[in-house]
């Protein structure tokens, strides 16, 4: 395993992160399946991952519990508190309610079964939200240094789905130690904004390395396109995020036990990408400029926003599937399959849409998704 430090916060930290927000989930999709997720948390740990990564939303709210359990059964072995760095978030804007802050932070300890987090972020922050509910008197960095100062957390950084330019503005006020961050080979508008980090001495955090696993398929132009010596897509995004100078830890949000192997050992290799293999994947990734038609990390934040409780992001995985790796029978099997699957869990697809709009608002990539989900449901549903 490769280790970096984490800006100037003085942390040692795996360049593998463990993103917690896509474990594996049981067949009602309520809670983690501990019986999958708690060996996957193992491994990692034992394969020399130091920093893991949830949020108060994620996998249905049960992401931290999940992560606590593995934590307690980790450290409960006689492994040391700092031998993992657990980073979290707390998502509440609103300076004139600052006991829902200081709530979820409790929330998050006990969830967590630590006595105090590593790196703590503002989450899902933008220069709106910082200017009116984080910076300035009553707002929630002074919460945050409350915290600290009690010993509750140690680091404050802040997650970010803002443009770059403002990225950029919010590092230069020098309140934060860290941020994370959207980049991959797909996404790379943030890399002036991780430059800068880097010379003012930020630690940054990348999410999304394999474009929420929209580049885990090695089939397509993608596939057909590796630089010799590259096994699979996920190895080549993550490589590419990794030789990043500005970049700390790369967070993969593993689902199954064979992800968490093979970012291990992609991980473990320390020689960077060669220029032929930059210059290949340059080339590779012209081949996958559709992708940008229907740009979609699997994020969720839209979901919850649906009154009609639509899988948006499923959906549009298929349509990825269709559109950029010419799956098309394998797209639309999918697509009824899924549609057999929702109806059971009470979720609905593209034809429920009543064009509201609440799902585009709360869509970092600003995808049209409306117009999106019509454009699946023709050349999806054959039902």
């Amino acid at each position: 395993m490769q280790y970096r430090t984490l800006g100037n916060t003085g942390l040692k930290v795996s360049a593998l992160g463990f993103g917690a927000m896509r474990l594996p989930m049981t067949a009602d999709d309520k809670a983690v399946d501990r019986r999958l997720a708690l060996p996957m948390f193992r491994r990692a740990f034992e394969g020399g991952v130091t920093y893991v990564d949830s949020a108060v939303g994620y996998c249905n709210e049960d992401s931290q519990r999940a992560l606590g359990e593995a934590l307690a059964d980790w450290f409960a072995d006689g492994h040391p508190r700092d031998s993992i760095v657990v980073s979290t978030k707390n998502p509440h804007y609103n300076k004139a309610d600052p006991d829902t802050w200081w709530k979820n932070l409790e929330n998050s300890l006990e969830r967590l079964r630590v006595d105090y987090i590593d790196c703590y972020h503002h989450h899902f922050m933008s220069l709106k939200s910082f200017s009116e509910h984080v910076q300035g008197p009553g707002g929630h960095y002074e919460q945050m240094l409350k915290a600290r100062d009690q010993g509750l957390i140690r680091h404050i950084g802040f997650s970010w789905h803002d443009t770059p330019e403002h990225f950029i503005e919010v590092i230069d006020t020098g309140l934060f130690e860290f941020a994370t961050c959207q980049y991959n080979l797909l996404d790379r508008k943030n890399e002036p904004a991780i430059a800068h980090a880097l010379a003012k001495g930020m630690g940054i955090i990348i999410m999304g390395p394999v474009a929420g696993g929209r580049l885990s398929v090695t089939a397509g132009p993608l596939g057909e396109r590796l630089p010799t010596g590259i096994a699979t897509t996920p190895e080549l995004a993550l490589r590419f995020v990794l030789a990043n100078p500005g970049v700390s830890v790369a967070l993969s949000g593993m689902t199954c036990m064979s992800d968490v192997d093979e970012n291990l050992r992609t991980a473990s290799r320390r020689e960077p990408l060669t220029d032929a293999e930059k210059k290949a994947t340059e080339e590779a990734m012209k081949a996958l400029k559709g992708l940008a038609d229907l740009y979609c990390t699997g994020c969720r934040y839209c979901e919850p926003k649906c009154p009609q409780q639509i899988r948006i992001a499923d959906i549009f995985h298929h349509m990825i599937v269709r559109n950029v790796y010419g799956g098309e029978e394998a797209a639309v099997r999918g697509y009824a399959f899924m549609k057999k699957s929702a109806a059971s869990a009470g979720k609905k697809m593209a034809d429920a849409c009543i064009e509201c709009g609440k799902c585009e608002k709360a869509c970092p990539q600003n995808i049209p998704i409306r117009q999106q989900l019509k454009e699946a449901r023709a050349a999806l549903d054959r039902s």
